[in-house]
């Protein structure tokens, strides 16, 4: 199979010139978590010239470099990644899904002869998992079991600095050994948004110390039970849009968590050729 059969031919893109505010309105409108990033070129037509993700805006808002400068004045250009990964239409799934996972990327624009025409993300891949060999595994014997958390009480800049470090897109909110909610790279992006929105300049160095993870955290979090299945978790993430979804044995405990890498590693064992 091309990538070309499994791709997202419905593109959502974004003009390097345009800021940040923009992007997140679009990923909201559009339930995605990253654009493609276009140019004018001197022939009037659009050209990749990079790709931004709601995690890469959490990266940037939370920085120290940019001081006290207004989402509205950061450039989609100055947050993207400019060195963007490619694939052409026609190259093996196999290779574009093992890809993926080795250079822990969540998308990759499509190319073909040049020109952009879609994109894949492991979102793509997912619906793979809803076959019936999927519905004899459980999602224990994919999950990482390596917990990374934080506290509802630790600042949220802390909470931005580890997932950086850990190169996750997701923290738990661990209270008293409970799982009490999740802060994604989206929760972050937005709640820094609107801190540089509404802060006067004068008091955003000192108080942007001051955002507590609480006020950005998603309290109400989707569980998985240790008996599902991994069709069961593929179908909640397909119906919900989630990345990923704790998992908690009887007693409600978390025990492990489970990704779209998780699943994408598991499709490339099974269905691509390991």
């Amino acid at each position: 199979m091309q990538v070309k059969n499994l791709m997202s031919e419905e593109l959502v893109t974004i003009d390097k010139d345009q800021n940040i505010c923009d992007a997140l309105r679009l990923m909201k409108k559009h339930k995605i978590s990253r654009l493609p990033v276009t140019n004018q070129n001197e022939n009037n037509e659009k050209e990749l010239v990079g790709i931004i993700a709601e995690k890469d805006i959490a990266t940037k808002l939370g920085s120290s470099k940019y001081g006290n400068l207004a989402p509205s004045h950061f450039h989609v250009s100055t947050v993207m990644v400019k060195d963007v990964i490619t694939v052409e239409d026609d190259m093996d799934i196999n290779k574009t899904a093992k890809m993926i996972l080795e250079k822990n990327i969540g998308a990759v624009p499509v190319t073909s002869n040049g020109d952009l025409v879609g994109i894949i993300t492991k979102s793509d891949f997912i619906d793979i998992c809803k076959g019936k060999a999927y519905e004899k595994i459980l999602v224990t014997e994919i999950m990482s079991s390596e917990l990374i958390s934080v506290s509802s009480q630790d600042r949220l800049v802390h909470a931005r600095r580890v997932i950086m470090d850990s190169n996750i897109g997701r923290l738990l909110i661990n209270e008293n050994n409970e799982l009490a909610g999740i802060l994604t790279s989206k929760d972050i992006a937005r709640a820094l948004t609107s801190f540089r929105k509404h802060v006067p300049d004068k008091y955003k160095q000192a108080q942007i110390k001051n955002i507590l993870v609480e006020e950005a955290m998603s309290p109400n979090v989707n569980r998985i039970l240790s008996d599902a299945s991994v069709s069961d978790v593929a179908n909640a993430m397909l119906e919900t849009g989630y990345n990923g979804y704790p998992i908690v044995n009887e007693e409600d405990q978390v025990i492990g968590i489970v990704t779209q890498s998780d699943l994408l590693g598991l499709i490339v064992d099974l269905e691509l050729g390991g």
